[in-house]
């Protein structure tokens, strides 16, 4: 009698637990994200989490040639997101990403920064050129440096400047910072009398600066593509991550800190 008793017992309680939901294993996401999506994706991240319960995105965000080289030497990752192509097709090149995988997810424009005081007195892209003046940009191995580069070769080609500007522009460079948001850093803190970023970037920081609008003609739309990595180990969370960042929930998101949205 006994012994069946303890068997009822034990099946109720083998029965109970077969019964009980089953909660997921905790998961993380790793994204590595260019320096100027910081922000944006931030909000994004825990939007994703909202939607995923037991998910949790761990981002690593810096330089995109940072990133790139990470991923080069095996750095584990879900997914990538550059500033410029040239830094994700150096992850297809190394096998980390698969070709045809990455897709523009948003675009961006150059601003000049100032600080609020502007104690150098800049009201004109020409005063980057000032004797005397600090200027900080990013290196050129960054997208945001080259595409600053781009900006002064593109200026002496214009009337409006002369012909030794970029000359004289560089000659005022007092530091090459490894992502954008050192750029921001140093203009905001007063370190520097100017800088050139993104304008996503800017408008992070509107109440510590001014800026000057950079033309059309002489400036330089930044591409941000996305893709899952190849061999990530949350394929299934990569691939909705990056519908996230397409959807129009994601691309509001993004319009809102100052991208460009995608073409649909």
């Amino acid at each position: 009698m006994r012994s069946k008793f303890l068997s009822l017992i034990l099946g109720i309680v083998l029965l109970t637990g077969a019964c009980a939901p089953r909660t997921s294993a905790p998961r993380a996401l790793t994204v590595l994200a260019a320096a100027s999506l910081t922000d944006s994706f931030a909000e994004l991240g825990r939007l994703f989490e909202s939607q995923h319960p037991g998910v949790t995105v761990a981002f690593n965000f810096g330089g995109s040639q940072q990133l790139a080289q990470q991923l080069d030497q095996g750095a584990p990752a879900d997914v990538f997101a550059s500033a410029n192509q040239k830094y994700m097709d150096a992850a297809i090149a190394s096998g980390r990403v698969a070709d045809g995988a990455s897709v523009i997810f948003a675009s961006n424009r150059l601003v000049a920064i100032f600080p609020k005081d502007n104690p150098a007195g800049v009201a004109a892209l020409q005063d980057l050129a000032k004797p005397g003046l600090k200027l900080d940009l990013a290196d050129k191995s960054v997208p945001v440096g080259q595409y600053s580069l781009d900006f002064l070769d593109k200026a002496i080609q214009d009337p409006a400047f002369d012909a030794d500007f970029k000359d004289r522009v560089l000659a005022n460079v007092v530091s090459y910072e490894t992502d954008v948001k050192a750029v921001v850093t140093k203009v905001s803190l007063g370190e520097a009398d100017a800088g050139i970023v993104y304008v996503t970037d800017y408008q992070i920081a509107a109440e510590k600066l001014g800026y000057l609008d950079i033309p059309d003609a002489l400036n330089s739309i930044a591409v941000y593509p996305i893709a899952p990595i190849a061999d990530g180990k949350n394929a299934d969370l990569a691939k909705a991550f990056v519908a996230l960042v397409l959807s129009p929930e994601g691309q509001a998101i993004l319009t809102k800190y100052g991208f460009i949205a995608a073409a649909p």
